[in-house]
């Protein structure tokens, strides 16, 4: 017998019929801006998760801060080790609620491609200095449209690009709001399991710090979610799929991702908790500070020196600040700290 690989792919395509009728599916997804030959073992999605892994931005994100910046403990939560929880987390719920998993495998994956050094505090500081403003998730966009593969991008699919550019939600919520929602159920589920990933791996993170204890979470959340990260994961995780059921397709209404309210009330509950306890701290705002102004006087220093920045042949025709931003964003926490430092530029005191 003849195998021809080509005949993977159509198997796989195929396999995805027996999805939710609601799930995104490969072969009717919106394309690539630029038209190419289908891979003959993997699917549009699974093409988009592989780019993903392997390009120089994911690589990059083991060394940025997400909650503690250049934290010196081995067990800290790092940009990368939140990426890939959110995508453990996807892909469950997704398995559960039979939308297709290669996709919400690749918007997880790809979601914070465009994070800046020093978690949200790099990404506040560039907000107020870029014209027009900065959000990581523009920027990962960015990253993977036009600055990736030396300016040609890594050519995802719509469907991937749509979830990477709507993951965001705002400070006030977790709820998947109804202006700006992900074109894809997929795309709303990863919107869920980032907020779901962060809530759980902060609390740990602050305790490791020493910020917080396990008796100082609010006990209506502890008793609706759990005491420990694995039960409070766990209890999220199986409210989603319950409220969401829907989106499988099977009772014939209209399909919805999102949480119960007991869910919802005492998540927000113990994200309102980090944001006073830990994010808001007087010792995490001081060291946001100085990152901010870390991050200031390297955009300064790049737009008076315009020289210093990288030469790449396909970013010549960018205005000075959209360089010196693309190279600030694309910095781990280690190199901000380094180059701040040779350039004489690096805050007094920086670091807890």
């Amino acid at each position: 017998m003849t195998v021809r690989p080509h005949t993977v792919r159509q198997w796989l395509e195929t396999r995805e019929e027996s999805l939710s009728p609601f799930a995104a599916r490969s072969r009717s997804s919106r394309g690539r801006v630029r038209p190419e030959p289908s891979s003959p073992l993997r699917t549009d999605f699974q093409r988009d998760r592989d780019r993903i892994i392997h390009s120089k931005s994911f690589r990059r994100l083991k060394h940025k801060t997400q909650v503690f910046i250049a934290p010196l403990g081995d067990h800290f939560v790092t940009r990368l080790t939140h990426t890939l929880e959110v995508a453990q987390v996807a892909r469950t719920i997704s398995r559960a609620l039979n939308l297709n998993e290669d996709l919400s495998e690749a918007i997880a994956l790809g979601h914070d491609l465009g994070h800046t050094p020093f978690g949200h505090a790099g990404e506040e500081a560039l907000a107020g200095l870029v014209p027009g403003g900065f959000r990581h998730s523009e920027q990962s966009l960015r990253v993977a449209g036009v600055l990736e593969h030396e300016g040609r991008g890594l050519n995802l699919t719509w469907e991937t690009l749509d979830g990477i550019a709507r993951h965001s939600k705002e400070r006030e919520g977790l709820e998947v709001s109804a202006a700006g929602d992900p074109g894809t159920l997929e795309g709303c589920v990863c919107r869920l399991a980032d907020s779901v990933a962060y809530i759980n791996h902060d609390i740990d993170d602050a305790i490791r710090a020493g910020m917080i204890a396990v008796g100082d979470l609010p006990e209506g959340a502890v008793s609706a979610l759990g005491r420990t990260h694995g039960q409070r994961l766990d209890t999220l995780i199986t409210d989603i799929v319950v409220y969401s059921w829907s989106a499988r397709g099977e009772r014939g209404e209209p399909p919805r991702v999102g949480m119960s309210e007991e869910a919802l009330q005492a998540a927000n509950e113990l994200r309102d908790f980090l944001f006073e306890r830990v994010y808001c701290s007087a010792d995490a705002l001081a060291q946001a500070e100085r990152a901010k102004e870390t991050v200031r006087r390297l955009y300064a220093h790049m737009l008076d020196h315009p020289e210093a920045l990288p030469e790449a042949p396909f970013s010549r025709g960018d205005d000075t600040w959209r360089r010196a931003a693309d190279y600030i964003a694309g910095m781990t926490d280690g190199f901000a700290l380094r180059l701040a430092a040779e350039l004489d530029l690096l805050p007094a005191r920086f670091g807890p």
